[in-house]
C-alpha cells in the first residue's frame, strides 16, 4: 500500500476507520453536545454512515445501505420509524439505491444502529474511503428483459468487503454495479467497476463484461475503459474484490482530487491494469465475449410484467427521490397488502412494488398514495434525479430537490405530453446528481447580476450511459435558475440538435452566459 500524503490518509494512518464503531456509545454520551467534538472524530464516523452536517448543526445525516435496493416491508417500516422519532420525518432515496435519514443527533446513533441491525441492515462503509452501495438493476430476478439475475453476486461481493478491515482503507471511495438487465438503467459506465450481460458465443454461457474507471464528480464525467474481461456469475464477485484490492494498494493518495481508480488506470494503461488484475485473481482474464445489452433504457416505472407468471411489478416515481415517513410506511403497507412485501429502490431514485397479483393491480392503482407516488407520471417528473442540495449538503451551492420538482411541474403545465427525457440536477461540481448523465443537465453555480448574487446552472446536453455512453457537454454557462423556466423549453423544443453543438453560439453568449464567481 501507497504511503499517503494527505489530511485524509494521515487521519487514516492514526486510527482504522471502523474502530470509531468501538467508540460510538461513548461518544453519543459524551456529545450530545456535538460543538465539542473534534474534525478527526467527524471524519471517522462517515465509517458507519453518520455525517456531520453544516446546514444543520447538531443534526447529522445517516445513510444506510440496502444491496442493490432490495428493501423489505419490515426495513422500510423501521426507517420509517427511525426518521419519525429521532430524525425530522426526512428520507432521501439516491442515486446507490439507498436510504438517507435526516436531522439525526449523534446521541441517538448507537440505538439506530441496533435498530438497523434487527432488520438486516447497516450504515457501515456508506462514506469515506469504502466500497460504496453495490447497485443492480431494480427488478433483479423479476424483469423479463434480464440475461441473467445479478443480485447474488451483488450480495456476495457485499459480504466480502462489509465490516472487512482489509477493504476499508482504499485511496477513495468505489462504486460497483453488477447488472444483469437488458435495458441499461443502471449507470455502469460510470462506476469504478461496470459488470454489463454478455454471451459466450462458443457454449451460450451468461456473464458479464468487465469495465473499470468509470466516474462522475470532479473533472467530469469519464466512462469506463473496457477491460477486455468476461467473466461468469459465480466468479463475479472474486474478481470485483481483486480489482479493489488492487486499487488500495496501487491507487494514488496524494491529492485526493486523482484518487480514483480512473487514474490509476489512465497512468498504468488498460494493458498494463488488465496484467495485474489477472495476476492477482490467479488465473487468466477471459476476454469479453457479446455484448447482450440493448440500445434502450428503462426506469422500469409503471404496469411491467414479471417473469413469474401471474406477477407484476409497479414502478412508483418519487418526486425529487423525497419521501415522508408516512409515505414511506404506507408504501411498506402497499407491499404487504397488494405483493410479497418486497420493494425496489431504483437509480433513479424511484421505488417499485413487486409481486403483485394481476387479480389486485386495479385496487393498488386506485389507492392514494399512488395520486403522490405516480406509476404514470408526467416525463419531467419520470426523468428527474437530483442530489441532495444546500437544505442538508456541505457542498451544494444551490437547492436542487424543490427548484427541480417545481420546475418540473410548471413545465408539465405548460408543455403538455411529450416525449420520456432526463432532467439531473447536481447542486456542485461533485455530481451527485449524475447530470452528465442525462439529457438535460445542471450543476449549480453561483453568478452576480447587477452587483446581486443569485443561483445559477450550468447546463449538459447530451449525456448518456450504456453501451453508447457519452458525457454529457456544457451547453450553457451560466445560466440564473429565475430563466430556466424560458430556458428550459427551447432546450428541449432542440434537444436533438442541441446535443450535437459542442459550444453556444456567440450570439446567444451575451444573454445565457454570466460571469462565474470566484
Amino acid at each position: 500500500m501507497k504511503p499517503g500524503g494527505n489530511s485524509i490518509e494521515r487521519l487514516k494512518a492514526e486510527k482504522g476507520g471502523l474502530d470509531i464503531l468501538g467508540e460510538i456509545e461513548a461518544l453519543a454520551a459524551e456529545h450530545g453536545g456535538w460543538e465539542s467534538m473534534d474534525a478527526a472524530t467527524r471524519e471517522r464516523l462517515k465509517w458507519i454512515g453518520t455525517f456531520y452536517r453544516k446546514p444543520t448543526p447538531g443534526r447529522f445525516m445517516m445513510r444506510v445501505r440496502i444491496t442493490g435496493g432490495q428493501a423489505t416491508s419490515a426495513q422500510l417500516r423501521t426507517l420509517a420509524a427511525i426518521a419519525r422519532r429521532q430524525g425530522n420525518g426526512v428520507l432521501d432515496i439516491t442515486t446507490r439505491q439507498q436510504i438517507e435519514l435526516r436531522a439525526i443527533q449523534i446521541r441517538d446513533v448507537p440505538q439506530i444502529l441496533a435498530a438497523l441491525e434487527g432488520v438486516d441492515l447497516s450504515s457501515l462503509q456508506t462514506g469515506m474511503d469504502n466500497v460504496r452501495n453495490v447497485n443492480t438493476c431494480p427488478l433483479s430476478g423479476l424483469t423479463r428483459a434480464e440475461l441473467l439475475d445479478a443480485a447474488p453476486a451483488c450480495r456476495e461481493l457485499t459480504n466480502l468487503f462489509l465490516g472487512n478491515r482489509e477493504f476499508t482503507n482504499l485511496p477513495r471511495k468505489f462504486n460497483v454495479t453488477i447488472t444483469g438487465c437488458l435495458e441499461n438503467c443502471t449507470h455502469a459506465e460510470t462506476q469504478d467497476i461496470g459488470m454489463t450481460p454478455a454471451v459466450r458465443d462458443a457454449d451460450g454461457a451468461s456473464g458479464f463484461n468487465v469495465a473499470v474507471g468509470g466516474k462522475m464528480g470532479s473533472g467530469g464525467m469519464t466512462v469506463a475503459t473496457p477491460l477486455d474481461a468476461f467473466v461468469e456469475r459465480q466468479d463475479a464477485a472474486a474478481l470485483a474484490a481483486a480489482i479493489i484490492l488492487l486499487f488500495r494498494d496501487e491507487g494514488s493518495r496524494e491529492q485526493r482530487s486523482r484518487a480514483r481508480l480512473a487514474f490509476l488506470v489512465e497512468d498504468w494503461g488498460i494493458d498494463r491494469f488488465r496484467e495485474e488484475v489477472a495476476r492477482r485473481w490467479g488465473r487468466p482474464l477471459a476476454p469479453a465475449q457479446r455484448d447482450a445489452r440493448y440500445l434502450t433504457r428503462t426506469d422500469h416505472l409503471g404496469v411491467e410484467r414479471q417473469q413469474q407468471a401471474g406477477l407484476f411489478s409497479v414502478g412508483l416515481c418519487v418526486p425529487s427521490g423525497r419521501v415522508m415517513a408516512d409515505d414511506l410506511e404506507e408504501l411498506a403497507r402497499l407491499a404487504d397488502a397488494y405483493g410479497s412485501g418486497h420493494v425496489r429502490l431504483t437509480p433513479s431514485q424511484d421505488a417499485i412494488l413487486a409481486d403483485v397479483p394481476q387479480a389486485r393491480l386495479a385496487a393498488l392503482l386506485a389507492e392514494p398514495l399512488l395520486d403522490r407516488l405516480s406509476p404514470e407520471p408526467h416525463a419531467l417528473s419520470r426523468g428527474m434525479v437530483t442530489c441532495v442540495g444546500t437544505d442538508y449538503c456541505n457542498l451544494a451551492l444551490i437547492e436542487t430537490k424543490s427548484l427541480g420538482k417545481a420546475l418540473a411541474e410548471r413545465l408539465a403545465r405548460r408543455l403538455g405530453e411529450m416525449e420520456p427525457l432526463t432532467v439531473h440536477w447536481s447542486g456542485c461540481p461533485a455530481g451527485c446528481g449524475n447530470h452528465q448523465a442525462a439529457d438535460i443537465g445542471f450543476q449549480g453555480a453561483k453568478a452576480r447580476i447587477d452587483g446581486e448574487v443569485v443561483d445559477a446552472v450550468s447546463v449538459y446536453v447530451g449525456g448518456r450511459t450504456g453501451p453508447d455512453a457519452m458525457p454529457g457537454h456544457r451547453l450553457m454557462e451560466v445560466v440564473p435558475v429565475e430563466l430556466l423556466d424560458d430556458v428550459m423549453p427551447l432546450i428541449i423544443r432542440n434537444l436533438n440538435t442541441l446535443k450535437r453543438v459542442r459550444r453556444v453560439p456567440e450570439a446567444e453568449e451575451s444573454v445565457l452566459m454570466v460571469p462565474v464567481l470566484a
